[in-house]
């Protein structure tokens, strides 16, 4: 390990002691994480929130990712790197970095935070530590899906529900740069934030259904589930693919982007029955993507930004103390973008320890 200034043995953190409500997580005190040879060791200065963080909270997820707990929270982060394994070679003690953390130890809600050295990026010149911690789950879910999912060209008319979320704010904007048409939905209060994005059309979902008002589209970037998703499938024209993140997994999921067995994929095809017949009645193709970690495509979305082709709207900033705060109101759907935390400059002790981390 290459360190630059010793870092403490303890630090702040957001642990989930067991799967459950909001009472099962605490700010406590936990060693400090060591990097291997190809990772950073990362002072984290700010994090970004995502509904992962609660369905992991709350059990959600345990048939795709069980931790052993208890476990640090958070999946992605922006930072300064303060320590590197001794075969890092992309990055030095000092840079800047932005990163989604590796799906199977999570860590970004903590003072200091291990990243592997592939799955990080020199955060864009012109943002702050804050937006930039914005940007890795959400942006490289919209990137990968619109790009290496529904191959948006441009010309094409895509759909996609829910555009003023998280993923949503970052998907209007990159299918925009990639030349396509983008009709998405909105509540009254989200309407003006869309259509400063791109959206070329906004349907009022409280007032509209959207399979009503649109037809033929290319592709559809379902956000929202449920009825939503269902309409998609008579909203792209046959022989199109309609992409959720908020359906059910596929066979595909567990085979493609998870490589597991027989077993899940077989797990995967009954949950996701209903839909993929649904989808099969239409004539079109239902696919349910697990984003991966890319420090090259977390590059390909800092020349976005530093172009101005993507901006990053950031609902609202909390201080750690306050993350269960933050927490509630990711919860409650109510976040218009993304909402961050921001990480204290010290390591002073804190009102819990926990065990076992």
């Amino acid at each position: 390990m290459i360190p630059s200034t010793p870092a403490p043995q303890l630090m702040q953190a957001f642990v989930l002691k067991a799967y459950g409500g909001p009472e099962l997580t605490v700010l406590g005190e936990v060693p400090v994480p060591k990097p291997g040879s190809r990772q950073l060791l990362v002072r984290v200065r700010a994090a970004g929130l995502n509904p992962v963080d609660f369905k992991t909270r709350r059990g959600d997820l345990r048939i795709v990712q069980r931790y052993r707990l208890p476990a640090v929270l958070g999946n992605e982060l922006a930072g300064e790197v303060i320590a590197r394994g001794d075969q890092v070679r992309r990055f030095g003690v000092g840079d800047r970095v932005f990163a989604r953390v590796a799906k199977d130890r999570m860590g970004a809600f903590a003072q200091f935070a291990v990243v592997e050295e592939d799955h990080a990026a020199l955060i864009p010149a012109s943002l702050n530590f804050a937006t930039a911690a914005a940007i890795p789950l959400a942006g490289l879910t919209a990137l990968q899906v619109l790009r290496d999912e529904l191959h948006v060209a441009r010309g094409q008319r895509i759909f996609i529900p829910g555009g003023a979320g998280g993923v949503g704010s970052f998907a209007i904007q990159i299918a925009k740069h990639l030349g396509a048409q983008v009709a998405t939905t909105a509540s009254p209060r989200g309407e003006a934030l869309v259509r400063q994005l791109g959206a070329d059309i906004v349907i009022d979902y409280t007032q509209e259904r959207p399979a009503s008002v649109l037809s033929g589209f290319d592709g559809a970037f379902d956000l929202i589930g449920g009825d939503t998703l269902e309409q998609a499938f008579a909203i792209v024209q046959p022989g199109a693919t309609v992409v959720s993140v908020a359906g059910m997994p596929e066979p595909q999921t567990a085979l493609k982007d998870m490589g597991r067995g027989l077993g899940l994929q077989a797990l995967f095809w009954v949950a996701s029955f209903s839909l993929r017949r649904r989808a099969r009645q239409r004539g079109a193709r239902y696919r349910y993507p697990f984003m991966h970690p890319s420090g090259e495509d977390l590059s390909e979305l800092a020349r976005l930004v530093d172009d101005g082709a993507v901006k990053v709207i950031v609902d609202s900033v909390y201080p750690f103390e306050r993350i269960a705060d933050a927490m509630a109101k990711l919860e409650s759907g109510r976040a218009k973008g993304k909402i961050v935390v921001t990480m204290p400059d010290t390591t002073g002790p804190t009102n819990h320890s926990v065990d076992g981390v």
